[in-house]
């Protein structure tokens, strides 16, 4: 469980206006990352320049070329060798395209469905809350953003609750079988020919793993690379995705399988200290499984081509590491505990990773004028706001974390969004919950289930986590994309957008 919890009460725990505090600093590394790929950027005017002259030469031209050629075998033969070898050390070494062929998010049973009254009333009937704490989880639940279907484990609908490690693995298999079950029936691929696997899972993480768990279920191959994740936050499913990623540059010609989810069952906190409270109340069952291809022959079958990754860590700085933190209360109950700094802090983490993501992915107009505003400020006029760039000019779709309402509210407000944008966000924290690191992707089936893709739409899944963390994932529909068979939103799209209660 992670960051993005509901905090509303202090107007400390708001994020920074950007407009007031983006850091030149931080600029920098986007421009990095486009220097590194400035030899690809050259070609392109030498193409260019090329094939004008190319175009402009007759069959005299041609016959005077071939007689020169004639007289300087030698020298033609040399540099073809070279131009042979050069393109076969680009070929070899530029990087692959990694498609994102499907995905699939879990759907729980309906009698897992946790209604507000049904909640407060476990809660009360525990015996291990008081009155000051029941009256806190009440008013969380009232400003959330959380609908009345989100969904718990079964260890948590007994009186009282259930936690064991038993029912932990039970709620992983189920979450984790349920939307691999899904996506490979969609797929029509075989487990066996899977080479990847990375499991994502913060809180959990028992032995066997959980990447060795699907590897028993599905009798994957004995060579496949397997990894698992553990207590890398709400913001995982972007790590692993990257981890992936980096793979799929290695090894040539295979599949990998993310799979990112959180389990409640061992995790709920059943103590009164506030601050570790706020995590019973917006997490809710969920996972999601993605296939991802480095084969050319899938980018016609492929929903997606990954266009960038962007991670930025802020976990040197003490209160950042510190704001979300696993610990025991004073009377030794084990619980996630949400600093009242939060949200400044998550500010920050989004401040470095979206002005390292700017410069990759928006015109070189907003880009001009952001950098401009910026060194008239560092160098003549502090009282100079910064131009904070239009990344509705970047991107068609936008899938924020659903955290919750505050973090929402706070990122429409600041990255100037309207309210489309965040509707996929608000819905799916309204049907689903918090489900930590797979929330981006309930938050894109929601925009297939809408049938607002359309191919060459860019989307911008950004998650954060704990240490702290904030990582964006860049995506471009490589066809107009409907939503696949058995989607989370299949039997009440039609029900959204619902309008909430302020």
């Amino acid at each position: 469980m992670d960051s993005g919890g509901e905090i509303r009460i202090h107007q400390t725990r708001r994020l920074p206006d950007f407009l007031q505090s983006v850091n030149l600093k931080y600029v920098k590394l986007g421009y990095h990352y486009l220097i590194s790929n400035l030899l690809t950027l050259c070609f392109i005017p030498l193409i260019i320049v090329t094939s004008i002259e190319a175009s402009q030469m007759n069959l005299d031209d041609l016959r005077h070329l071939w007689l020169h050629l004639q007289y300087n075998l030698v020298s033609i033969i040399i540099c073809s060798a070279f131009l042979v070898f050069g393109l076969t050390v680009y070929i070899m070494t530029r990087p692959r395209h990694v498609y994102l062929v499907d995905y699939s998010c879990f759907l729980a049973p309906d009698h897992l469905k946790a209604p507000f009254d049904r909640f407060m009333e476990h809660s009360r009937l525990t015996g291990d809350f008081d009155e000051s704490s029941l009256e806190f989880q009440r008013k969380i639940l009232e400003r959330s953003g959380l609908g009345e279907e989100t969904y718990v484990p079964e260890a948590m609908h007994y009186i009282p609750p259930r936690p064991s490690m038993a029912a932990a693995r039970e709620e992983a298999e189920q979450v984790m079988f349920g939307a691999l079950d899904n996506l490979f029936a969609n797929t029509n691929v075989n487990p066996k020919n899977i080479g990847i696997l990375v499991v994502n899972c913060s809180l959990f993480n028992p032995t066997p793993s959980l990447s060795a768990m699907i590897v028993n279920k599905y009798k994957l191959r004995g060579n496949i690379r397997s990894f698992n994740l553990g207590g890398m936050g709400c913001s995982a499913g972007v790590i692993a995705v990257d981890l992936a990623k980096d793979l799929l540059q290695v090894h040539r010609n295979t599949y990998a399988v993310v799979v990112s989810t959180e389990n409640i069952t061992q995790n709920w906190y059943f103590g009164n200290k506030k601050s570790m409270l706020i995590p019973n109340c917006l997490f809710r069952v969920g996972g999601s499984a993605v296939l991802l291809s480095n084969k050319s022959g899938d980018k016609n079958r492929a929903k997606y081509k990954l266009v960038h990754v962007v991670r930025t860590h802020r976990g040197a700085d003490d209160k950042a590491f510190r704001c979300v933190y696993q610990e025991q209360d004073d009377a030794g109950k084990t619980g996630v505990s949400l600093s009242k700094d939060l949200m400044a802090i998550a500010g920050e983490a989004l401040k470095a990773n979206i002005t390292t993501l700017g410069p990759l992915v928006l015109p070189i107009s907003e880009q001009l004028l952001f950098f401009a505003t910026l060194v008239v400020k560092k160098l003549f006029n502090k009282k100079v706001k910064p131009y904070i760039p239009d990344f509705k000019l970047a991107f068609d779709h936008f899938c924020i974390h659903a955290g919750g309402r505050a973090v929402i509210d706070e990122l429409e407000k600041n990255l100037q969004l309207l309210p489309v944008h965040v509707e996929a966000s608000r819905m799916t924290l309204h049907r689903f919950g918090n489900t930590s690191s797979s929330s981006i992707w309930y938050e894109l089936a929601y925009v297939e289930a809408k049938r607002r893709m359309r191919k060459g739409n860019r989307v911008w899944q950004i998650a954060f986590g704990s240490g702290f963390k904030c990582n964006s994932a860049v995506w471009e529909a490589l066809r107009n994309v409907k939503p696949s068979h058995n989607g989370p939103w299949e039997d009440c799209i039609d029900k959204y957008p619902v309008k909430l209660v302020a």
